[in-house]
């Protein structure tokens, strides 16, 4: 399988980011994986931004759920991430990664770097 991120590089604070991931080669409603976005920022480790499961049910990081959510078009066979009021800590570099049974993440989208900035 394959996925493939999309949306603009550059974002004002304030506004709304929005990520669009492209998946080929497997359905993400397909039994039993979960669709994930996961950033990087600058100098720092991995964070999990939220999911989607093949169900089409979401959870979001405690930390960014006010401001996230996470949608998905299976006519298309895509998820998108809208995070909301960006402020210049998100900036990162932006993934989408599908994860089967036991958290194993088996593929990943090459990122995307988002820039917030005015």
């Amino acid at each position: 399988v394959q996925l493939q991120e999309s949306g603009p590089g550059l974002v004002k604070p304030s506004q709304t980011l929005s990520l669009t991931c492209t998946v080929s080669g497997g359905s993400i409603t397909t039994y039993e994986y979960w669709w994930y976005w996961i950033r990087q920022a600058p100098g720092k480790g991995l964070e999990w931004i939220g999911e989607i499961k093949y169900d089409g049910s979401t959870k979001y990081n405690p930390s960014l759920k006010s401001r996230t959510s996470i949608s998905r078009d299976t006519t298309k066979n895509q998820f998108t991430l809208r995070l909301t009021s960006v402020i210049p800590t998100d900036t990162a570099a932006y993934y989408c990664v599908r994860v089967g049974l036991y958290y194993y993440a088996d593929s990943w989208g090459q990122g995307t770097q988002v820039t917030v900035s005015s």
